[in-house]
């Protein structure tokens, strides 16, 4: 694999995971006016599978890979991680929520050296586990955890085991046939459960968010999809905490939700071992050549 534009990479999985969270913030909305989780996220996938399905070049070819069984696992954990967040979002702020989620790019490091073959490094590794830190302080373990907690931190594990999933995949299937995969299954495993719950009357204020939601996870997951194709998943792990940014951006402005100063400190943490990665890799990549 040829040596990424760092800070090129740093600006698409930046705007991949803000069109993340303003995906979310819809749902926040969503939620917050009543709305079941479940609901928020069967009709997210339902709607961008209907719209981007089209658009997908689907062929032959890509059919066959609907029954590999990685295909399935992956989308089986971003459709779950969804409705955790979903969940979270319901009772926490966002800043603290997407605190906790930070621990999917622990998890997708640690599950890339267990069975990608990807190589650990000292100085990566050390700057995740500074992020861990981060997600302690948010999280605050045996004082303060809430039942959003939770759910944020069931959810940061199935984006993980997701992004290694995708990166395992990259390099078998298309970009856009892995995000309609994810979609299409997505959409099928939430359809059971999505129809056994009540579905709220519909006006204009609530189509727009549904649709605000849908769109702004796709693109963002379509984004991280062609990001991966581009480095390595323990590159792309710490560079997802930029999502932080924009959620504590978001929950301040949208919902005057201001971190309190223990889950500030996380945030710093979590933020600064990101930028630190990419800060360690590109004097890596420097040094090699």
């Amino acid at each position: 694999m040829t040596t990424p534009n760092l800070w090129g990479l740093f600006a698409l999985v930046f705007a991949a995971v803000t069109c993340m969270v303003v995906g979310d913030t819809a749902g926040k909305i969503l939620t917050a006016g009543g709305v079941d989780p479940v609901i928020v996220a069967w009709s997210r996938f339902v709607l961008a599978a209907a719209v981007l399905g089209p658009l997908s070049g689907l062929s032959r070819r890509d059919i066959r890979h609907f029954a590999d069984w990685r295909v399935l696992l992956r989308a089986g954990f971003i459709a779950a991680g969804i409705c955790f967040i979903l969940m979270a979002h319901r009772t926490d702020p966002m800043a603290n929520v997407f605190g906790a989620f930070s621990i999917g790019p622990v998890v997708a490091y640690g599950l890339a050296i267990l069975f990608l073959g990807e190589r650990p490094t000292r100085d990566r590794g050390l700057l995740l586990a500074l992020g861990f830190v981060g997600v302690m302080l948010v999280v605050k373990p045996g004082f303060g955890l809430t039942q959003g907690m939770v759910f944020a931190l069931a959810a940061g594990g199935c984006h993980g085991a997701y992004l290694a999933m995708t990166r395992a995949l990259a390099g078998t299937c298309r970009p856009r046939f892995l995000l309609l995969s994810q979609l299409v299954v997505g959409a099928v495993l939430l359809t059971p459960p999505g129809l056994s719950v009540e579905f709220p009357a519909l006006n204009g204020a609530l189509v727009a968010l549904i649709l605000l939601g849908a769109f702004g996870s796709a693109l963002g997951t379509y984004l991280l999809v062609v990001a991966s194709r581009r480095a390595e998943a323990s590159l792309i792990s710490p560079l997802i905490y930029s999502q932080l940014i924009s959620a504590t951006v978001l929950g301040i402005v949208v919902f005057g939700d201001w971190p309190d100063g223990l889950t500030l400190a996380g945030l710093v943490l979590i933020v600064i071992s990101g930028i630190g990665s990419l800060v360690f890799y590109r004097r890596g990549t420097v040094a090699a050549h």
